[in-house]
């Protein structure tokens, strides 16, 4: 069972053009994430999924595989198809990895490829990661002033994704007491024919409320497994804008690079 992580990656960004191609500690970041992925258990193939020649360019005299795929794909998923679909892959299962998530481990990407893998009635997996209470606590405080940053889940006894959301669920009644928040994690593992009709499918009310693209699936009954996994004391960052790549390079500096 083949398994292909797609890591899609934009020149054009409005608040960080040319993000991609940003160096952190003198590598570029897609480089970076392209690394963490091809070090992954499970994965067989990692290939970056780009709309712009020096994307390609850059990864190709890295040592990676890239493919230029369609100006026109309107998110990460739909790149994420058309790549699959220009390498003519055979590939049963697709990882989607963002390419903005240069601190990543590799372990959480396998996690999902593993998951996929030893269940072949799963459709979708996405990891996720208990919250400390001290965590936790900061999380609903950025919220109550309008922060969309982060995004939390919650599933059934069968590890199945109920609902995610760009609020803190559950609501907690009791302040301490009850059920542990977990954080989603933005990656996804998809069979092939999933994503195939993931993409098909309408966006849907809930997702355009929260502008959770996962919610698509959810409210058309695809079921998401959640995989629980942590990070073992390493630090996650994305990089959302230039002052984002800094910090990157500080967590690294103190904590060492993930993959060599």
């Amino acid at each position: 069972m083949s398994v292909l992580a797609v890591i899609p990656a934009r020149y054009g960004s409005t608040r960080f053009p040319g993000k991609p191609l940003a160096k952190i500690a003198g590598r570029m970041m897609i480089e970076r994430v392209w690394r963490i992925a091809a070090a992954a258990d499970g994965v067989d193939r990692v290939v970056v999924a780009t709309d712009d020649a020096r994307i390609l360019d850059a990864v190709t005299a890295a040592g990676g595989e890239a493919v230029m795929t369609d100006p026109a794909c309107r998110n990460g998923t739909e790149r994420a198809l058309d790549a699959v679909r220009r390498l003519d892959s055979d590939a049963e299962i697709v990882i989607n990895v963002q390419g903005d998530a240069p601190l990543i481990p590799p372990w959480v990407i396998g996690g999902v490829a593993e998951t996929l893998r030893a269940d072949p009635s799963l459709q979708m997996a996405t990891p996720a990661i208990e919250l400390p209470a001290e965590t936790e606590a900061r999380m609903r405080a950025d919220k109550a002033k309008g922060s969309a940053s982060g995004t939390t889940v919650v599933f059934n006894k069968a590890m199945d994704a109920m609902y995610f959301s760009k609020a803190v669920i559950p609501f907690r009644r009791k302040p301490g007491e009850g059920a542990p928040t977990y954080q989603h994690i933005g990656l996804y593992g998809y069979r092939r024919d999933t994503l195939e009709k993931l993409v098909a499918l309408e966006p849907t009310p809930f997702e355009l409320t929260e502008s959770l693209e996962q919610l698509r699936a959810l409210e058309n009954g695809i079921p998401i497994r959640v995989v629980l996994t942590d990070y073992r004391g390493r630090s996650a960052w994305s990089v959302d804008a230039p002052e984002d790549a800094v910090r990157v390079e500080e967590i690294i500096a103190r904590e060492g690079e993930l993959v060599a």
